[in-house]
């Protein structure tokens, strides 16, 4: 667990080096910070309204206990052991087996299921699937994506006004190295936004292993949530999940579009053979 809290901390940390590096290089402090505070503006209100936004786009449904029963009662024992407030429940009316969780903290968090993944899992399955989703709760990992969005989105930004100073002729100067600055100008605005997506990418990657761990251990039974992942990984190639935006891709507790190869590299969640494998070795530890 601490090794994947490291590994966030240094890809953050690495995202923000190369804000500095490239804003620097183009538009000097007043570049980095006028971009900054876009990028901030854009992602605070995501991370506020979250919720909101992906229960409304996959017409979720609020679960009550009466309709739910069993639902409700794992989901309330996993967030007492877990120590949080025990999440709203959503169904999203998709055969596709799938889950994710939302909210802007623990207090304000939102578990969401499908109705196929109901179907699929066993009870244990199941459970393992939600202590997964709690784990990210618990782990405040929508804070962390959206600090992580925040400073791809600076890169992104940064870029955009670098290739436009570069066609209008800005950051050159008249000197004999004027060409070659502006030459490096461009380099950088397509060399730098790709960097800062795969670094998010990882970062993405990074907290899904660690909720892999922390679901485990809440469910306490991490061979169940490795049979799930397995049984999800393989269902959403029988049934995609045709209503899966890219922009949520990274929610889910497996991935809903399809890619592979250097499609990889860009992938909001690790192998599952590689998820399975690592929580198949936590139940023999």
């Amino acid at each position: 667990m601490m090794a994947n809290q490291l590994r966030t901390t240094v890809l953050l940390a690495a995202l923000t080096v190369l804000i500095v590096l490239f804003g620097r290089m183009f538009g000097g402090n007043q570049g980095m910070v006028i971009a900054f505070i876009f990028a901030l503006v854009m992602n605070f209100g995501s991370y506020w309204f979250s919720d909101k936004i992906v229960l409304a786009m996959y017409r979720a449904k609020e679960l009550t206990p009466s309709e739910a029963p069993k639902i409700h009662q794992l989901v309330a024992e996993l967030a007492q052991r877990g120590g949080i407030p025990k999440p709203r429940i959503y169904l999203i009316p998709s055969e596709t087996p799938n889950a994710f969780a939302t909210g802007r903290n623990p207090e304000h968090a939102v578990v969401a299921v499908t109705q196929g993944i109901v179907r699929l899992l066993n009870d244990d399955e199941l459970k393992g699937v939600l202590a997964h989703e709690l784990g990210h709760v618990k782990n405040r990992d929508i804070l962390i994506g959206s600090i992580a969005a925040t400073l791809a989105g600076v890169v992104m930004m940064l870029a955009t006004m670098a290739r436009w100073g570069a066609i209008l002729g800005f950051g050159g100067g008249n000197d004999d190295e004027g060409g070659s600055n502006i030459l490096v100008l461009i380099i950088m605005s397509i060399v730098a936004p790709l960097a800062a997506l795969l670094i998010q990418m990882a970062i993405s990657r990074s907290r899904e292993y660690l909720a892999d761990e922390t679901g485990a251990r809440l469910a306490q039974n991490p061979r169940s949530l490795a049979s799930a992942l397995e049984k999800l990984a393989s269902a959403s190639k029988r049934i995609p999940m045709q209503e899966a935006k890219p922009a949520t891709a990274h929610m889910f507790i497996v991935n809903p579009l399809s890619g592979g190869g250097f499609a990889s590299w860009f992938s909001t969640h690790p192998p599952v053979e590689e998820r399975v494998s690592r929580l198949r070795a936590m139940a023999v530890a």
